[in-house]
């Protein structure tokens, strides 16, 4: 079955606006990076080698936003581009998608973010990042959708924001606006270190805010970075260096190999659908989105394991059809492609 997975297309993607506006209660709200992907027309080359680019939208909080909604949900971006062709595309994406692009800023003096992204034969991403500085790094408190943060269900970002000023105290202040209101805060911390001064700056700011979050997802490679060497399969390793009081979920993803989850009460491991990989970009993304579709639906997940291993298993396979296709928005699958690709494998 690995070649035969498909996203559904965009099927869906005119959706029903009805539905959109009944599930506002249950409102996704992303913070983050919204940017353009330029990624080689050919896989397994360097981007010296790579004959010609293809532009994408990108940004992993842009990308969790537009899954969710694809997926049925209902969703929102708060982030800043700049005033120019490329982030006015952007915002015109998060429309033609149906989120609310209504927290979105334009700057007029910073561009929109750009990041050359190289395919290895493997699959797996490298990355040339163009912000000196880009508009998203330029987001004010001042410029923040209260609004409409606090209409958040689930306030979800993750550490690029944390990288410089001002975004780094818009930031920390919309995730205060959203727990004071009650929203779930969740974090995907999203590594990438070559935007980072140091490997210790990386550590030492995903970490700062680590305890305020309700649900944290990481990777495997994550894990032994930020616990400095530390065994990502151990389990001793992730409860007693990663797992804080408050938190009601932690997720260790692995890849095409599925996912691990912690809470107070209970742990496990949910398998992964195997599927050929064209592109992982977005994956992780779409693994998000699939989860906090599901959250947002139902927030008793965090005591039903039963229930919290379905979401993972769908959260499994909005991952693994996002990389049979290239590019993280073009791929991101319909609710109905999910039902059908788990029905399929569990038929096999």
């Amino acid at each position: 079955m690995a070649g035969n997975l498909t996203t559904g297309g965009g099927e869906d993607l005119l959706g029903d606006m009805n539905r959109k506006s009944a599930n506002m209660d249950s409102l996704v709200v992303c913070f983050g990076e919204f940017l353009i992907d330029f990624v080689p027309t050919v896989g397994g080359v360097s981007l010296a080698e790579a004959p010609a680019f293809k532009k994408a939208p990108g940004g992993a909080p842009a990308n969790v936003a537009v899954c969710v909604s694809r997926l049925g949900g209902s969703s929102a971006f708060i982030g800043k581009v700049g005033d120019d062709e490329f982030g006015h595309m952007l915002a015109n994406i998060l429309k033609e998608n149906y989120v609310d692009n209504t927290g979105m800023r334009f700057d007029q003096s910073a561009r929109t973010a750009l990041a050359f992204v190289t395919l290895r034969a493997d699959g797996e991403r490298e990355f040339l990042f163009f912000r000196h500085p880009s508009a998203d790094m330029r987001l004010h408190e001042s410029e923040l959708d209260i609004n409409l943060i606090n209409k958040a269900k689930i306030f979800h970002y993750g550490s690029i924001s944390l990288i410089e000023e001002p975004c780094r105290s818009a930031q920390l202040a919309a995730m205060t606006i959203a727990k004071k209101s009650g929203s779930i805060l969740s974090y995907d911390p999203n590594l990438r270190l070559p935007l980072w001064p140091s490997a210790e700056a990386a550590r030492e700011g995903i970490m700062s805010i680590w305890e305020q979050a309700d649900l944290i997802k990481v990777s495997e490679d994550e894990i032994t970075f930020l616990t400095e060497g530390g065994d990502p399969y151990d389990d001793n390793v992730v409860m007693n260096k990663l797992f804080h009081p408050n938190l009601k979920l932690l997720i260790v993803t692995e890849g095409s190999a599925g996912c691990r989850y912690y809470t107070r009460a209970f742990k496990g491991r949910v398998p992964g659908i195997k599927v050929k990989a064209v592109d992982t970009t977005g994956a992780g993304d779409a693994f998000v989105g699939g989860l906090l579709s599901s959250l947002a639906s139902d927030l008793n997940l965090f005591q039903d394991e039963k229930g919290l291993r379905e979401a993972l298993a769908f959260a499994n396979a909005c991952g693994a059809l996002t990389v049979t296709g290239r590019g993280a928005i073009p791929a991101l699958p319909t609710k109905q492609a999910v039902v059908d690709a788990l029905t399929k494998y569990s038929a096999s």
